[in-house]
């Protein structure tokens, strides 16, 4: 519990403290926003500054703060000093970036922005890879909401249908209609339900693994036939949503939308994200009780947890919240592990719609010319949807794939961002460094990890060392004709 109150503490300085030089960095003003300049009332609207936060909360954290830690934590308390400094020097620093240079370039989606920095060829390839990223968001978070109200009533395709149509109504209609007015409400819920763990946990101060005395893989060393996952690069990838994650900086231009002064960025995108770490620190903390707790492992001390367990994260968050929590805690679980996902999945397919749309210069205020995006996307979605079901591992399968895309595009956020910064000569340093880490973390992935090419360690490893020099050199040079041209200039 020591390291835990620590790194609570170690998240609410880093927004106090270098949230605000982020902030003096990129150097937001009294410009008017494309919320103000591009009102149409579908997308660009101007919402209140508290609601922005709730709904950008809600967009960027879905489940993936509690699954992702709970998942996480198997590693020990390593996974604290990733959510911790991931989260404050790099998430944050993403997600507050990402969405002021949307604002910046009038409400301009991800791909637009890779490619005004990066380059057409690489636009092309990340708007391939962002709408196939929102494309299986949209898919894997229906399966499983619909599996558990199954089970309170109707037969699984019954729900899958019903939660297409509401997809397809939320991603049709203008963002304050029904986003707007439902999301906060669930957005609440999921902080109220972490809350209300934080006051258990300091009320019991159980006896968990430190920092100090278990900073090993304490999966490989508990279920070495079960855990095979080395600490680097697999809690990089485990835990995105908390620390970094890609599909964050597909939201945020969401929200740079609908807010009124750039003034309100520090608050909206840099503080969902810490408070989206703080939810991801209390789900570790209870999943480590729950895994490593001492004397006695948390789920040897829960009734519901004895006959057939298994520590699947919708399984741990039931049998957490009922036993913790009652009535209040059941109901919230429900609505964690259901109303969560299903919001994550409308505004990835809202998303794939602006990109879409975007890039194919369609107006999307008329309904024809939206209908003529969404279709095709609600379409691949529904085809994904069916192979993972008629697939035994379809959704363990593309949640793997999810997991590095998703990383994967953070690198390119984060490099996006360096250049801009480089070419408006403030300090790249901030986003150099975390796009070289994620650089490293997703190379090393695809070189060592089952999924991808499954390469022995000493060779993965070796091949992730020569990413991150080849991608050190490569900013060297580009950053040399750059200063060169700028003097010229």
């Amino acid at each position: 519990m020591i390291t835990f109150s620590l790194s609570l503490v170690a998240l609410v300085l880093g927004y106090i403290f270098y949230g605000r030089y982020v902030e003096r960095v990129f150097g937001p003003d009294d410009r008017v926003t494309p919320a103000v300049a591009k009102a149409d009332g579908l997308d660009y609207i101007v919402l209140p500054g508290w609601k922005i936060f709730m709904i950008q909360f809600l967009n960027i954290a879905g489940t993936g703060p509690i699954f992702g830690a709970i998942m996480g934590a198997k590693f020990g308390p390593a996974a604290y000093l990733w959510i911790v400094f991931g989260c404050i020097f790099a998430g944050a620093v993403h997600d507050y970036m990402s969405g002021m240079l949307s604002m910046r370039h009038d409400g301009a989606s991800l791909p637009e922005m890779i490619g005004h920095y990066l380059g057409k060829t690489t636009k092309n390839v990340m708007l391939v890879v962002t709408v196939l990223l929102l494309i299986m968001v949209g898919a894997v978070f229906v399966y499983s909401p619909a599996e558990i109200l199954h089970t309170i009533g109707g037969d699984t395709l019954m729900w899958i249908i019903v939660i297409f149509c509401y997809y397809f109504i939320a991603t049709m209609l203008p963002i304050d209609k029904i986003i707007g007015k439902v999301y906060p409400l669930f957005a609440f819920s999921l902080l109220f339900m972490a809350g209300a763990l934080m006051v258990w946990l300091f009320m019991h101060w159980p006896t968990l693994p430190e920092l100090w005395t278990h900073c090993y893989n304490m999966g490989a060393a508990t279920e070495p036939d079960k855990w095979t996952d080395n600490i680097f690069p697999a809690l990089f990838i485990t835990i995105a949503c908390g620390a970094i994650s890609g599909f964050h900086a597909t939201q945020s231009p969401l929200m740079a939308r609908c807010v009124k002064s750039e003034r309100m960025g520090r608050p909206v995108f840099y503080g969902a994200m810490i408070t989206e770490g703080i939810v991801a620190l209390i789900w570790a903390t209870v999943s480590a009780w729950f895994f490593y707790g001492e004397p006695t492992p948390g789920y040897e001390l829960i009734e519901a947890a004895k006959n057939g367990f298994h520590t699947s994260a919708p399984a741990v968050v039931n049998i957490i919240c009922k036993d913790w929590l009652g009535v209040a805690g059941a109901i919230l679980a429900m609505l964690g592990v259901v109303a969560a996902p299903i919001t994550s999945g409308d505004t990835a397919l809202r998303s794939a719609r602006l990109i879409v749309a975007e890039w194919l210069k369609l107006d999307q205020r008329p309904v024809p010319k939206r209908l003529m995006v969404c279709l095709p996307l609600f379409a691949c979605s529904i085809t994904l949807l069916v192979w993972q079901i008629g697939n035994p591992d379809g959704f363990n399968t593309i949640w793997q794939y999810f997991g590095w895309t998703n990383q994967a595009l953070s690198v390119f956020t984060l490099w996006t961002i360096t250049v801009y910064l480089v070419r408006r000569k403030k300090n790249f340093w901030i986003t150099l460094i975390p796009a070289l880490f994620m650089t490293t973390v997703c190379s090393t992935y695809i070189f060592i990890s089952k999924q991808m090419l499954h390469l022995s360690e000493p060779v993965g490893y070796a091949l992730g060392v020569a990413c991150l020099v080849a991608a050190c050199l490569w900013f060297a040079l580009w950053y040399r004709r750059e200063k060169s041209k700028q003097v010229n200039e």
